[in-house]
């Protein structure tokens, strides 16, 4: 068109037929049929409503340590988290609410029911009623709302089956992408976080089978930007507890929590757990050998169903290797384990080297892919002395503690890396070596066969470890 009077012609033809002479005065400026349906009140226009970008409104939020679990006994993370959530939502009944892909009751979340209730605008009897669930089976209808609530200053909560997170994995990313760069505008204020329960996680999927046996959604969150990506695994009540509170409390985030929806111990009281989280991780010196000082091996717990596996690893192998000094930590927070400077989260080199030892051997068993967690220990110094063992994509429909041993990450197997990794520095150890694996093996096939044979797991199973010393 350039350069061909004919295509310049044609181009003009083409132009003109979208007849912006009816739209538009020979000034560039609207015409009056288009200036009359233009609302009059700035409040009616979409771009300068208020509601389009209201400022963050902090919540009113009560001591989560109210509703916290008595050490030693034993409950679901989910039915601790729906207490609390319930008082959350009467003391914010205009600012908060949960977007549930029809999951809610699986979830063990339904305590909210209490002085709350679902919305639905088309029924006659919940409409106007203020119910602050939004309970609807598509992944993608309940992250659009929980964008839109968030954006409006208000502060949403996406509690899912692990494994249907990934539906809404560009959505997020997106959303993520749009946080970043509205942060790099000075007219933009800050936003609620987005706040994921990732739970009904493929440790506990094994009635659902293969097709529930997806943790990929964690991946999805720490390829964010680090100013935005935070991943939690709480072990057990309270330290859920702990973290919800403060994802609640924080803004700009992705905040993924991943944890369990089936009874389990509570390992730490309200105040332990709460130093526990500021950390992110730390020793559990009540399950390691002399409160964990001068240790063979350092056994590391990542996930609620996988943390309950090293302590059974540590109970195990008080009496199968007692020679065997042995630390166990665990990490609640992810973002620790990065590279110093990777992420603001990121231990210093001289923490880090303090939880893991400088030079001994490390054990990961870790809820997610192994990838992910290379991924963040890539750069540390010395890290070759680390081994991991994930979630390996085996599943079937089969038993709980049967995915345990189909992933390598039972007590079985931990302790087998425990007894091999400790070898290297203790000759007492490597001097039994070859008898305690034979004999872990043979557990690991006894347990088997009783599974195929019963199709249930032993049923000392999920007894609470009892850690007394060596004899």
């Amino acid at each position: 068109a350039k350069s061909d009077e004919t295509q310049l012609k044609d181009l003009q033809k083409w132009l003109e037929s979208y007849r912006a002479d009816q739209l538009f005065a020979k000034d560039g400026s609207p015409t009056d049929n288009i200036r009359k349906i233009i609302p009059e009140k700035d409040e009616q226009k979409l771009g300068q409503n208020p509601v389009a970008h209201d400022p963050y409104r902090p919540l009113k939020l009560t001591d989560w340590q109210k509703y916290s679990v008595k050490k030693g006994g034993e409950t679901s993370c989910m039915k601790a988290i729906g207490e609390y959530l319930d008082q959350s939502l009467v003391d914010n009944p205009t600012s908060l609410r949960i977007f549930s892909p029809d999951e809610l009751v699986s979830n063990k979340l339904d305590a909210v029911f209490r002085h709350t209730g679902r919305n639905f605008q088309w029924d006659e009897f919940s409409q106007f009623q203020g119910g602050r669930v939004i309970e609807i089976l598509s992944e993608h209808c309940c992250q659009g709302f929980m964008q839109g609530y968030t954006l409006t200053g208000r502060v949403g909560i996406f509690p899912s089956y692990e494994s249907f997170l990934g539906i809404i994995y560009t959505m997020m990313v997106q959303f993520a992408k749009f946080g970043k760069m509205a942060h790099e505008v000075p007219w933009r204020k800050d936003i609620g976080s987005l706040n994921y329960i990732e739970t009904s996680t493929w440790t506990r999927q094994e009635h659902n089978g293969f097709s529930h046996q997806n943790p990929s959604f964690i991946g999805a969150v720490l390829n964010l930007k680090p100013t935005a990506a935070r991943v939690y695994f709480p072990p057990d009540a309270n330290t859920f507890l702990s973290t919800f509170a403060h994802c609640l409390r924080s803004k700009n985030y992705v905040n993924l929590m991943v944890g369990s929806k089936q009874p389990s111990p509570v390992f730490l009281s309200a105040d332990e757990a709460d130093a526990h989280c500021r950390a992110g991780a730390g020793v559990w010196k009540f399950a390691s050998t002399d409160d964990g000082l001068n240790p063979d091996v350092v056994l590391v717990g990542i996930g609620a169903e996988i943390t309950f596996e090293v302590l059974k690893a540590a109970e195990l192998l008080r009496t199968l290797e007692p020679n065997l000094r042995v630390r166990v930590v665990n990490v609640t927070d992810l973002m620790i384990l990065g590279t110093e400077g990777t992420h603001p989260h990121a231990l210093m080199e001289a923490d880090f080297d303090a939880l893991f030892t400088a030079d001994r051997a490390i054990h990961f068993n870790y809820h997610g892919y192994a990838h992910e967690l290379k991924g963040l220990l890539f750069g540390r110094s010395n890290i070759d002395r680390a081994t991991v063992e994930c979630y390996r994509e085996e599943g079937s429909t089969t038993t709980p503690f049967d995915m345990m041993l189909m992933n390598h990450v039972s007590r079985y197997h931990v302790a087998e890396y425990a007894i091999q990794g400790g070898a290297r520095v203790n000759e007492k150890v490597k001097m039994d070596m070859g008898k305690s694996l034979a004999e872990v093996g043979h557990m690991i096939k006894k347990c088997r066969e009783y599974i195929l044979a019963t199709g249930k797991d032993p049923d000392d199973t999920y007894d609470t470890p009892e850690f007394e010393a060596p004899k």
